[in-house]
């Protein structure tokens, strides 16, 4: 019998769960104001809006979350110096546990914007309480305790597409067969959902959604709320990828209000890579969902607003003290001294007939652990040559009985050295150079086999395959941007700094106090760290023009930019 996986609840529970000291706790107080609650009053209900971290100075208070079951699993009982709070206290965002007072209860309440402080002002004492709030989100994930409950077939596009939104986004949630789980059948049969209605969502709050659209769902699970019309911030970022949210880092670190907008999940492309060997700092690698997962949290702590996803669907101008205007696909609009587009590229699709009916269940273009079980013991092809498809080639490998890899042109010609010499020693992967996909076969939605044709010969292979990923390239996602008056180059990049026009700071457009930073601009270096680095250097120009528009004359950063 193969060994269970040790929980972090059971590997890591003293740092899950500190305890802090009486002169720790007189740290703390100025951040926050004393509560008390009556025995068996609730201090934390699920899906409502939680009070932000609460210390416990006298009394206890037991944490509990609940199942797809319907019981009631007990987590921890806090007591004088325990406190309560995880990653969604950070900006407010609905609970995702329940918490009551066992006996009466003395607290000290930190809302979520002093908390941020308290986390940035107490450096020591934060970072423990902060990893303290990563861990505790960590095992809600592994129990998906306080969340949604998705009912569907395990094999059905939609419940794949919702699980990889919320998976994605870094969101407890379960999922349940209805074909293999008593429980998922008989809230079927208790709400009458007819087949072409699944899947179905149970979110916490006891609303239940028939197959929603991942903006109905955010807003159920108070992933995303209504943003503030007439509030002016002083940066807008559109994309919460490496650029977007580098940017929205340093801006918010330096005193900036920053708002970051996306329309699906925090990474962007980096976010879904299954594992990064090359990013500066990690010797031994980490997941791209791991690395984007570490960025989001910290832009949160700095104070950035999140809307994801929330989709961006023009620019226009704005008037006076807001010069520019951000319309989103829900009708909302919100104003921006400054305007950062780190909206990246979008995947190329297969010119293949026909490859469209297969789009929901069998084609993927990134490779999560979600992906990654689909594959088990399958036949599974990928397509690509760049290191994005070695990345994913490697990671699939150890998960799938075969993986054939179809590349234009030799590995060795587009694909970093380790990432070749790994594939070579890969005993279930064959590569086929100088091949191209020509027809993908299947019924009922599912794919069965594809052929390939060598593009020297042209002999025909076909061959079976369950899943298909494709790795082949990306282009700009600019097409927002139509009437925007801001310059592309022919491939639809945007032109950034001196190609942007005369008197242009670096990373500016050709629209002044409009900036561009990641793939989507013209001359950006795919990577990962490169990206990163455009975010940080867009900041240093928002501030350069921000200073002269007379919006931070007197900020320190402001006066080193612009001397």
């Amino acid at each position: 019998m193969a060994a269970t996986a040790a929980s972090v609840l059971d590997t890591r529970r003293e740092q899950m769960f500190p305890t802090l000291t009486d002169a720790e706790i007189g740290r703390l107080r100025r951040f926050g104001e004393v509560r008390f609650h009556a025995a068996g009053e609730a201090l934390a209900r699920v899906g409502e809006p939680g009070l932000g971290l609460s210390l416990i100075l006298a009394g206890a208070v037991e944490v509990i979350q609940g199942s797809e079951r319907g019981r009631h699993d007990h987590i921890v009982t806090h007591r004088r110096g325990g406190f309560m709070g995880e990653l969604a206290q950070l900006s407010g965002r609905p609970s995702l546990v329940e918490a009551r007072a066992l006996e009466p209860v003395e607290a000290l309440v930190v809302p979520p914007e002093r908390l941020r402080a308290l986390l940035v002002g107490e450096a020591e004492l934060g970072e423990r309480i902060m990893r303290a709030l990563i861990l505790r989100r960590v095992g809600l994930l592994e129990t998906g305790g306080g969340g949604p409950i998705i009912v569907g077939r395990a094999d059905d596009g939609n419940v794949l597409r919702l699980d990889n939104f919320l998976s994605r986004n870094g969101h407890p949630h379960i999922r349940l067969d209805p074909e293999s789980d008593p429980c998922a059948r008989t809230l079927v049969e208790r709400f009458e959902v007819r087949p072409d209605e699944l899947p179905i969502v149970l979110c916490p709050g006891g609303e239940l959604l028939r197959n929603p659209a991942e903006a109905v769902l955010a807003r159920c699970i108070g992933l995303v709320s209504a943003l503030d019309p007439d509030r002016l911030y002083d940066l807008v970022v559109v994309g919460a990828g490496p650029a977007g949210l580098a940017a929205s880092v340093y801006a918010a670190s330096e005193g900036l209000s920053v708002l970051a907008l996306d329309c699906r999940a925090f990474g962007g492309q980096a976010g879904a890579s299954a594992r990064i060997e090359n990013f500066l700092g990690f010797p031994t690698g980490i997941s791209g969902g791991a690395l984007m997962g570490r960025a989001y949290t910290q832009a949160q702590k700095f104070g950035v607003e999140m809307a994801i996803p929330d989709e961006a669907v023009s620019v226009e101008p704005g008037e006076g003290a807001a010069p520019h205007r951000v319309s989103l696909a829900n009708g909302e609009r919100v104003r921006a001294r400054a305007l950062l587009i780190a909206t990246g590229a979008r995947y190329r699709r297969l010119d293949v007939p026909g490859i469209e009916a297969f789009e929901d269940s069998s084609v993927h273009y990134w490779a999560s652990p979600l992906e990654a079980r689909l594959c088990a013991g399958q036949e599974v092809t990928l397509v690509g040559g760049g290191n994005s498809a070695g990345q994913a080639a490697v990671f699939l490998a150890g998960h799938a009985a075969r993986l054939t890899l179809l590349a234009r042109r030799p590995l060795e010609a587009t694909m970093s050295r380790y990432l070749v010499e790994r594939i070579a020693g890969l005993a279930n992967v064959e590569v086929r150079s100088g091949a191209e996909i020509v027809a993908a076969e299947g019924e009922g939605g599912r794919m069965e086999a594809i052929r390939w044709r060598d593009r020297k010969t042209g002999e025909e292979t076909r061959r079976a395959a369950c899943q298909l990923f494709l790795f082949i390239g990306a282009d700009p996602n600019t097409d927002w941007l139509a009437g925007a008056g801001i310059a592309l180059d022919s491939g639809g990049f945007i032109r950034t700094g001196s190609d942007a026009g005369a008197g242009r700071r670096p990373l500016e457009t050709s629209r002044r106090g409009i900036f561009a930073a990641g793939d989507v601009r013209c001359g950006s270096v795919k990577r990962v760290a490169a990206a990163a680095g455009d975010g940080a250097q867009a900041v240093s120009s928002i501030h350069g023009f921000l200073a002269e528009a007379g919006d931070l004359a007197s900020s320190p950063m402001a006066v080193r930019a612009s001397a």
